[in-house]
């Protein structure tokens, strides 16, 4: 390949990204600062990228570990609950990719429009965002609570949603198209209510914003665990160390729940601090069960040490 075709080559590469940053409605240098705190991989737009061995090890942390966690974190405002759901017993996880939508007015919507169109941007605004998933993304946005003509997807940008993202979505708003959205196999949505009508009088406002879901706040890339309970949104940076702490809890109550089967010790052992010689036995019992344990021996070690169990 000669020198100019990969100049060529090079200048498409940064007029694609510098489209996708003014396609923003804060810049991706803003968006970077405002998750300062990850300092791991990111996304072109700056969302922080979660590793995929740590989604996968999410679907087995609660939302009652996980919200605990965070509260002792300082971390207050992460949880949300009341939606309806496509599927009562189907959780998912991934990382948040953010949307904002308010009422329409003639001028907003207009320019919003004109821009988008100049930008590569097709149909309504509430499709724009679907356009920038990917794999392990879940969309979260934010409708007001509108129900009526505030229905953000129906079954067929259902099936794009997750065609890109093997996950499902978040809204405070509805959807419509219920029993289409069914047929979705292993798709869910958390709604605020069904309704037959179509979006009307809504446009998009913000993307890749920081946006509030009922009383929670959401930040692009966060760990989004949305289960029967209601949906936790888990900072980026924290993610790592709320699935170890979890994982952690998990194995102590597991262990604990077979000592007491056992007889080997008394509910007020083992609900309270441990002594050396309980905690002995559970380093023996990790030793004899290696497959219980989902992170590596190491990380496990490495956390225990100088932990008050």
């Amino acid at each position: 390949m000669n020198l100019t075709i990969k100049t060529s080559l090079l200048a498409l590469g940064i007029a694609f990204l510098a489209c996708k940053v003014k396609a923003q409605t804060i810049p991706k240098e803003e968006l970077i600062y405002l998750t300062s705190d990850w300092k791991g991989e990111r996304f072109p737009d700056g969302r922080p990228r979660i590793p995929d061995e740590l989604l996968e090890r999410a679907k087995n942390v609660g939302i009652e570990e996980a919200w605990t966690i965070l509260s002792n974190e300082g971390y207050k405002c992460q949880f949300d609950g009341g939606f309806k759901m496509v599927h009562e017993n189907a959780p998912f996880v991934g990382r948040a990719l953010t949307a904002a939508y308010m009422p329409s007015r003639p001028d907003l919507e207009k320019n919003i429009k004109d821009r988008g169109a100049k930008q590569g941007r097709k149909g309504n605004t509430n499709a724009w965002a679907i356009d920038m998933l990917s794999k392990g993304d879940v969309y979260v946005a934010d409708g007001f609570g509108k129900i009526a003509e505030g229905t953000l997807i129906g079954d067929n940008l259902g099936n794009s949603i997750f065609a890109k993202t093997g996950t499902g979505v978040v809204f405070n708003a509805s959807s419509r198209d219920l029993d289409g959205l069914r047929q979705i196999k292993g798709f869910n949505a958390f709604v605020r209510d069904w309704d037959p009508s179509y979006l009307k009088d809504v446009v998009l406002t913000g993307l890749n914003t920081p946006i509030r879901i009922g009383r929670a706040i959401v930040l692009p890339g966060d760990l989004v665990i949305a289960k029967s309970e209601g949906v936790i949104f888990i900072p980026a940076h924290l993610a790592e160390k709320v699935i170890l702490t979890a994982e952690f809890i998990s194995l102590r109550d597991t262990f604990g729940i077979q000592m007491l089967k056992e007889g080997k010790y008394s509910t007020g052992e083992i609900d309270n601090q441990w002594t050396d010689k309980i905690k002995e036995d559970f380093l023996k019992w990790l030793d004899k069960n290696p497959g219980k344990i989902p992170m590596s021996r190491a990380k496990l070690d490495e956390y225990m040490k100088g932990r008050t169990w």
